[in-house]
């Protein structure tokens, strides 16, 4: 690629032209290897950014990004290879608990997640919350894992969608994040990258979610599934409210009990629906359930039998962890400091502000506002109270988890302030907004 070639195609996307395939792939392949400086690259997400992409040229994207490494091959493993991933929100769970019950119910599931940042928290964080639990595990051991066990948890390895790191790290200073095409291929040349057949994407919407409004989240979902189909994987997503927490626990070790109580039947209804809603397009997608009351049969087995419980104790331990976390979660780091927070009122709880208690417990130290940040496993928060409860004056809110004094009381001042109260209930809002399907 001449020096001349790619101020080019900036200049041609800044102009609102398009690019070839062959033009997207050579741009790719050239930055993965060092022979196109970040300035340039830089450049050119800025042209996407306001100029956008056709579905073409996304999809295009999507898969030099993918080949920019390693591919899975999991054809020879038995059962639908099916994923999930989310776009992330405050107190979402979800995939500790879908995935093995997704596994329990026939699918192969090759998750590989990430880590949290800002207000939202990152799978690996969590699992990292069971001792011992190892999520840095190489290609070749993941892919063993997945035919012994049908699932893997895992974070990404530096040979699958190298290109996508890259880049990323460059949008993240240089404000082209939020661009429909660029974040569809992030997320899609990473979960292709993993050898599925099929892929359901929770695409969370709220003052918790990084989609703030369904206009955007709505064209960000059929972005994604369009791209995927193009792609040639059978895709959906699922437009799901994140106005509040998700569940009830906020933070890593407390999320991950709570995850825990959904494998055992139990969890906080929202949670258990978003669970179950998610594994049941799986399964659809997948050719396990002919619909949605067919799959939520099986699901029902599968948590019953304690079939999804016994699956995850096997991977916690195949993983290095603790497998008791399943049933006792006692194993998990405990904070030295529980900060209850309580009414001044009574009423009804009329509205819970997830970003205002996601960015609470980052600043607990739950969460980073930068990749380099440590994370405090055991500090969050727990909320007692959700939408349309009754609470009475001086009853707990939630409880502040923390390990030091310092500080208690502001946290405690900002944590009240998440909670609007009403004199009469106020009508709770649907989880499930749309679904969003490929034709």
């Amino acid at each position: 690629m001449t020096t001349l070639f790619v101020p080019e195609l900036i200049a041609r996307k800044r102009d609102g032209g398009q690019l070839s395939e062959h033009e997207i792939s050579a741009l790719i392949s050239a930055y993965a290897h060092g022979q196109v400086p970040d300035y340039q690259m830089a450049a050119w997400a800025m042209a996407v950014f306001f100029r956008g992409m056709t579905p073409g040229e996304t999809v295009a994207l999507t898969l030099a990004m993918r080949d920019s490494g390693h591919v899975l091959d999991l054809s020879a493993l038995p059962g639908p290879k099916v994923d999930k991933h989310s776009t992330g929100g405050v107190g979402d769970k979800v995939s500790l608990c879908l995935a093995p019950i997704a596994v329990a119910c026939g699918l192969c599931v090759p998750m590989i997640s990430g880590r949290g940042l800002g207000h939202t928290g990152g799978t690996l964080d969590k699992l990292e919350a069971v001792p011992g639990f190892r999520v840095d595990l190489d290609l070749e051991r993941a892919k063993a894992q997945l035919g012994s066990l049908a699932c893997a948890l895992i974070g990404q390895t530096a040979e699958l969608a190298p290109a996508d790191k890259a880049l990323y790290a460059l949008r993240d200073v240089t404000a082209t994040v939020e661009s429909i095409p660029l974040i569809t291929a992030s997320i899609l040349s990473k979960k292709l990258a993993e050898g599925i057949d099929a892929l359901v994407l929770d695409v969370k919407v709220g003052r918790g979610a990084f989609m703030k409004d369904l206009e955007s989240a709505r064209a960000l979902a059929h972005s994604l599934v369009e791209v995927g189909s193009l792609a040639g994987k059978r895709v959906s997503a699922l437009l799901t409210a994140m106005d509040a927490p998700l569940g009830c626990a906020i933070g890593n070790a407390l999320e991950t009990a709570e995850a825990m109580e959904v494998l055992r039947g139990e969890g906080p209804t929202d949670l258990v629906e978003c669970t179950r809603l998610l594994v049941a397009e799986m399964l659809i997608l997948g050719g396990l359930a002919q619909n949605e009351a067919d799959a939520q049969v099986r699901i029902d087995a599968a948590i019953g039998s304690g079939e999804a419980a016994s699956v995850m104790r096997k991977i916690v331990s195949a993983q290095g962890g603790d497998p008791s976390v399943v049933d006792a979660p006692d194993c998990l780091p405990k904070a030295t400091t529980l900060q209850p927070i309580e009414a001044a009122d009574e009423g009804y709880i009329a509205d819970i502000d997830a970003l205002v208690l996601g960015r609470l417990a980052v600043e607990m130290g739950a969460g980073r506002s930068r990749v380099d940040d440590a994370v405090d496993p055991a500090v969050g928060i727990v909320v007692h109270k959700k939408p349309g409860d009754r609470i009475e004056r001086g009853e707990a809110l939630a409880t502040l988890h923390l390990n030091a004094s310092e500080g208690r009381e502001r946290f405690a001042t900002r944590a009240t302030k998440a909670f609007t109260l009403a004199t009469s209930p106020k009508p709770t809002s649907a989880l499930l907004l749309e679904r969003v399907r490929s034709r």
